[in-house]
């Protein structure tokens, strides 16, 4: 089912005995696709004539939703055995949010996911984090290791120089009370940036 149809069908449970496809066109067009209207703020979508409080509601239970399922298929699994659903929850919470925001994924001694929390939210270039913050975290959590999650918003998931300096503060804090940092990921609209693959740990 093509992004515009599908979109159709939750506009028309808002706005019934209407015809939605205009509405449903100019969201497409102003947000790119379905997955970036969903992830649009509440303030953004209410800018734009034709969506109202009813509209709204229906789209943010839609993106609950998705998150929900695609967090279901990670938490209290093996995240390193299951990497693709790993990566499809990333991707499904963070790819198309219009601010950067630092997850922290934190993993037991069998690299089972026990808890996903975001650390800190910044603007659309810039989010801070303390490596502090983090290790204290995970030693409250009981956490064996950690992998960090960030988004790029302009959709480039190259790291910057900043990503790779906290990453290394970040790893080498952790070393020092034996957690293990499996991973930083990036992740941009389309794709996602690996450390590790990329050899950066």
């Amino acid at each position: 089912m093509p992004d515009y149809e599908l979109l159709e069908l939750v506009l028309f449970r808002a706005i019934p005995r209407q015809d939605v496809k205009p509405l449903a066109r100019m969201l497409l067009d102003m947000f790119g696709d379905f997955s970036s209207v969903l992830s649009a703020s509440r303030e953004r979508l209410a800018g734009i004539d034709g969506v109202g409080g009813a509209v709204i509601v229906e789209l943010k239970i839609v993106e609950a939703a998705a998150h929900r399922l695609a967090r279901a298929r990670v938490i209290d699994r093996p995240a390193i055995s299951g990497w693709d659903a790993l990566l499809a929850y990333c991707r499904t919470t963070m790819a198309h949010r219009e601010t950067e925001q630092f997850r922290i994924l934190f993993l037991d001694r069998k690299n089972v996911l026990i808890a996903d929390e975001e650390q800190a939210s910044g603007t659309v270039d810039h989010v801070p984090v303390y490596p502090r913050e983090v290790v204290k975290r995970a030693l409250e959590l009981n956490a064996s290791a950690i992998i960090l999650v960030h988004n790029h918003p302009s959709g480039d998931p190259s790291p910057s120089e900043a990503d790779i300096a906290v990453t290394r503060q970040i790893g080498e804090a952790a070393r020092a009370l034996s957690i293990v940092l499996h991973d930083h990921l990036v992740i941009g609209a389309a794709q996602e940036f690996s450390f590790r693959a990329e050899g950066y740990l």
